[in-house]
């Protein structure tokens, strides 16, 4: 009876949790980023601490750092970015056009016949395509500016999230320490052992995944700008931001410059080689050097379960969710191994009870 009443504890607190979260969402994002940030500068200002400086000094250190580093990147990028962006859709009706001409001359049926038809069921299926995609892009671009909340929630993120993350760095020791002193005594080693887990699969992951974003947006904006790409800049650094998302960000990347590739370069051959070789090369960087020496296989964390995370905590929470989602993923990954590794030494899946071989006595 008692291991029932934990269970049904823990899943009731579980429930609780969640539906404060999905009432709280609109106002928890600048807290939730804040925390994510202590997380993510934790070992920095231990560092400091290692040298010397006091917990508050070193915390305050590396978060002006970080943001100063921040404020610098975004007003360096940002430029470039909003104006390859409002060329990109000024373009858009022109590199539609050429591919629909490309598609339906009937020179080359082979590409009618790659892209499912010629003639006028092409340029049909294509239209509509570029019409629902540029719909998608104004409907979501619409609803980050729609209603009174949306400049509030972007002031509340820049102000309090430092707030939040400074007083969480300063303080992470007494925190862990109060919740360590929640957990049951009779549990705490397996519950210690089950944490250390969940923290070298989230740290493991976001830090190393962050890093890998950060230097392919670089490879790609300027792989990209340097064989001539229209608007390569944009398109690479959003593949490479995009690739915390395994696979999504360099496919969603690859199809778009492809196509503006297309628009801009046929039938220059080597032109469009380049932009390829682009992609080429950094899934080879990324799957080859970057992955297994910055992320490593002891995450844990597989590709297909992490998009579903990722896709089902924004659907349910927002981003919020998406903060929240790969945390989640990897800590339901760790239990789900660990009741796995208990259900492999039970009776139920051994078939002995007790120490006793079902099988003596029988030779």
């Amino acid at each position: 009876m008692a291991l029932e009443r934990q269970v049904i504890f823990w899943i009731v607190a579980l429930a609780v949790f969640c539906g404060v979260v999905w009432l709280l969402s609109p106002v928890l994002l600048p807290f939730v980023a804040g925390m994510a940030l202590a997380y993510l500068l934790d070992p920095m200002a231990r560092a400091g601490e290692r040298f010397g400086v006091g917990r508050g000094i070193s915390a305050l250190v590396v978060l002006t750092v970080v943001i100063v580093a921040i404020v610098v990147a975004v007003m360096t990028v940002s430029p470039i970015a909003a104006d390859q962006f409002n060329a990109f859709m000024d373009s858009l009706p022109g590199y539609v056009t050429k591919v629909r001409s490309l598609l339906s001359d009937p020179s080359r049926p082979w590409l009618a016949k790659i892209f499912g038809g010629a003639g006028q069921d092409t340029e049909k299926s294509l239209g509509d395509l570029v019409s629902q995609g540029s719909g998608f892009i104004a409907t979501f671009l619409a609803s980050l500016w729609s209603g009174g909340r949306a400049v509030f929630q972007v002031l509340s993120l820049l102000i309090i999230t430092p707030v939040v993350a400074f007083y969480l760095l300063c303080d992470w020791n007494r925190v862990v320490v109060t919740v360590d002193g929640w957990i049951p005594r009779q549990h705490r080693d397996t519950i210690h052992g089950l944490l250390r887990d969940m923290d070298a699969a989230i740290a493991g992951f976001v830090r190393g995944q962050a890093l890998i974003c950060l230097i392919l947006a670089a490879f790609y904006a300027i792989g990209l700008t340097l064989v001539g790409l229209n608007s390569g800049f944009l398109i690479g650094l959003m593949t490479g931001l995009f690739s915390f998302i395994p696979f999504v960000g360099a496919a969603t990347g690859f199809i778009v410059a492809a196509i503006v590739a297309v628009a801009q370069f046929w039938p220059d051959w080597m032109s469009m080689g380049l932009v390829i070789g682009v992609f080429v090369i950094g899934q080879g960087l990324e799957g080859y050097v970057l992955s297994p020496n910055l992320v490593g296989a002891k995450v844990g964390l597989h590709p297909v379960w992490l998009m579903f995370s990722l896709l089902a905590f924004g659907y349910l929470f927002g981003f919020v969710g998406l903060l929240i989602a790969i945390p989640v993923a990897a800590a339901i990954g760790v239990l789900v191994r660990f009741a796995i590794r208990k259900y492999q030494e039970s009776p139920l899946y051994t078939g002995q009870d007790g120490g006793h071989d079902p099988h003596q006595g029988l030779s």
